[in-house]
């Protein structure tokens, strides 16, 4: 019997209970830098050494950081479920609580790629987290973070509207539904779709049929989830 596709949109509210700091909780502020200044295009063009130091210490915190039970409790609808997570976050949390397909729309904190071919990535491991802007990859080419700043392509957007579009139940956790071309995905659900939002804040749904909020953090929202889904 074929398993329900599960598909999962998680932004920063998942992540925020294991510790990981997020720049729209700072005020526009992240760790002290103006966000444009070390998340943009822009931003890493004028000043490449700054960008790669101020992802040195994001790599710093998220290998001290552990999933909490709601990445857990995601991968354990795996048993269940047919589940699909798209993410706008950067950290490899879900990855590491047992989530195994995992689609990162804005990059991966623990990968760099290639200056000349977006393509080419390398994985860190925890005993060379630094980069500079003279890092160079196993191909010889220079290395920047494996960060979609602000400003470029979300290259794997076209990817996630289409596994939302073939959805039979869709879940949204911890995001504002401001952050686009993400935001967007909540759109491209098949009518009829069941679609569970879970937020402490949630954002207006007025006009998305099949909408159930729970306005809850991430993990106690996913022991709510658990249960309506099993009823």
């Amino acid at each position: 019997m074929r398993k329900q596709k599960l598909v999962v949109s998680t932004g920063a509210g998942v992540s925020a209970e294991s510790g990981i700091k997020t720049f729209r909780d700072a005020g526009g502020l992240w760790e002290n830098y103006p966000v444009m200044q070390v998340a943009s295009a822009e931003g890493f063009a004028r000043d490449p050494e700054l960008v790669h130091h101020f992802y040195n210490e994001r790599r710093k915190d998220l290998v001290k950081a552990l999933p909490n039970a709601a990445h857990k409790a995601l991968a354990d609808l795996e048993k269940d479920y047919d589940v699909y997570i798209i993410t706008q976050n950067v950290d490899d949390l879900h990855e590491r609580a047992g989530s195994s397909k995992v689609l990162h729309l804005h990059g991966e904190l623990m990968k760099i790629r290639s200056m000349y071919d977006p393509d080419y990535t390398e994985t860190l491991d925890i005993e060379h987290l630094e980069t500079t802007p003279a890092t160079k990859g196993k191909n010889g080419h220079p290395m920047r973070p494996h960060i979609v700043f602000f400003n470029e392509p979300v290259p794997n957007i076209e990817k996630a509207a289409e596994l939302v579009g073939e959805a039979d139940i869709f879940v949204v956790i911890g995001t504002s539904l401001v952050v686009y071309p993400a935001a967007g995905l909540i759109r491209c659900v098949r009518p009829g779709t069941p679609i569970y939002y879970i937020d402490p804040n949630p954002a207006s749904t007025v006009g998305i049929p099949n909408v159930t909020v729970i306005k809850e953090p991430a993990t106690k929202g996913m022991q709510t989830l658990a249960k309506l889904l099993e009823s």
